[in-house]
């Protein structure tokens, strides 16, 4: 079956370069010079954030169980880290509206290489403040560093249909190309080179901290609330009313916690759903197959976000559709085709079938990343953007902690289903958005007409 890897792998491969080369005008946002400048400081540093998160990912559970560590107890550390993600994650996230976007991004480069080196020690206490460390660190990553691209942007004057082309590029580099380029460097450095599974946290450490030099030198700080009569517990106070008093953003919150929490239960079910029978499989080779998918996502995005006629919220109803039907294939497939008796030394016909589909669902991920980027910069006020964005990351965190405590106590099939049922939900949520966000316009559209029959003709 390596044939079959090497067909989907080029097709995916084919269409994304189609995708980026059959680029027109209509595809294309006529920009500034210091716009430009601007964006690939940003996507720099992006990338650089995303490659020291990227490297780590592949070998997390490897390295844990080379130092003799029971499934039971590397459950408990990946709990441990969304946990703190939740609990520690939420209120060191939410500094950064007072304290500074900037301050926040270099915290995210600190704590991260911090929890690099605690991987060192095969203690189990160590490693245990390593994984609350990258708790810490993954809910900075994914709010500090979009709350201060979009506070500068709009503080620099920008046109905020520019915004879009800064979103779709960065998942496009950091979400696609650098995921693949990480994933074939940890491998050169772990079995080419024979340095350990050690070594990748330690390039990543490196990556990081060249990142952390760029933003001392060449960002400069913004905030979103910085008045000192606020504290933190005003501060989240003020996320809950504006979150209960804007069904919009409500809305929105509740459409990326389910689309995330499906997402991150599927990074969990993607390995068991393609070995049943404890297969070998080249995990490596199907992630990169799986991030080339969601480069093909970005892609589309781009196209999509370039044209300010498509509204956000009407495409992402459809890919929301779209995603919960690719996780219903692992559970047709499970009744329509036999599954194998015995250990196999090649991926069966459903497992095959398997992967198209789930390169499906990561082609939606690949839209929803920049789409819901564009969305949380109409909706989420300035003054408490990261608040509100980590707010939204609590029922994602309680979520996934939940699946990996429960994770032995289901079958993979209801686990599949229960993801595909969250993105169906999540289209409705879409479709209701986008009726509020119309609403407006038809009401203005309506009065218009009124008026109009009611002036009187002129004769």
């Amino acid at each position: 079956m390596e044939l079959f890897y090497y067909l989907v792998f080029g097709a995916l491969a084919a269409v994304v370069a189609a995708l980026e080369l059959s680029k027109n005008n209509k595809d294309r946002i006529n920009t500034s010079s210091a716009f430009n400048s601007f964006k690939n400081n940003y996507l720099l540093v992006y990338s650089l954030m995303m490659a020291g998160d990227w490297l780590q990912g592949p070998y997390v559970y490897y390295l844990y169980s080379t130092y003799g560590f029971g499934k039971g107890e590397i459950g408990q550390l990946f709990i441990a880290g969304f946990g703190s993600s939740m609990l520690f994650g939420t209120i060191v996230g939410s500094l950064a509206d007072k304290q500074g976007r900037k301050r926040a991004a270099v915290t995210y480069c600190i704590t991260y290489i911090l929890s690099c080196f605690t991987k060192h020690s095969p203690q189990y206490r160590v490693l245990m403040v390593g994984r609350i460390l990258g708790g810490i660190a993954t809910s900075l990553l994914f709010s500090a560093f979009e709350s201060w691209l979009v506070a500068e942007h709009f503080k620099r004057g920008y046109d905020a249909q520019w915004l879009s082309l800064t979103f779709s590029k960065a998942i496009f580099l950091g979400n696609g190309l650098v995921a693949i380029c990480a994933g074939l460097f940890g491998n050169l450095l772990v079995d080419t080179l024979s340095l350990g599974p050690v070594s990748p946290f330690d390039a990543a450490s490196c990556f990081l901290a060249i990142g952390m030099a760029i933003i001392l030198f060449s960002w400069s700080e913004n905030y979103g609330d910085p008045s000192e009569n606020k504290d933190l517990l005003t501060q989240f106070r003020g996320a809950a009313v504006v979150i209960a008093s804007d069904e919009k953003i409500a809305l929105l919150g509740a459409i990326q916690s389910l689309f995330e929490g499906s997402m991150y239960t599927w990074v969990f079910l993607w390995t068991p759903a393609l070995s049943p029978n404890d297969e070998e499989i080249p995990h490596g080779f199907i992630f990169a197959t799986f991030m080339l998918a969601s480069m093909l996502g970005s892609s589309l995005a781009s196209k999509l976000l370039a044209r300010s006629s498509i509204r956000v919220e009407s495409y992402m109803q459809i890919v929301f559709v779209v995603a919960s039907a690719s996780l219903l294939i692992p559970i047709l497939a499970s009744f329509l085709i036999p599954p194998p008796k015995v250990k196999g030394e090649s991926l069966s016909f459903a497992q095959c079938i398997q992967i198209l589909g789930f390169c499906t669902f990561e082609a939606c991920v690949g839209i929803f990343w920049p789409s819901i980027m564009k969305m949380r910069s109409q909706y989420i006020p300035e003054e408490a953007r990261s608040t509100i964005m980590n707010f939204f990351r609590i029922p994602l965190n309680i979520f996934v902690c939940v699946v990996l405590y429960n994770v032995d106590a289901f079958p993979i099939t209801v686990m599949f289903g229960m993801c595909s049922i969250f993105l169906g939900v999540a289209s409705i949520l879409t479709r209701r958005l986008l009726l509020l966000v119309e609403k407006p316009k038809t009401e203005d559209w309506q009065m218009k007409e009124r008026d109009n029959e009611s002036e009187p003709l002129n004769i």
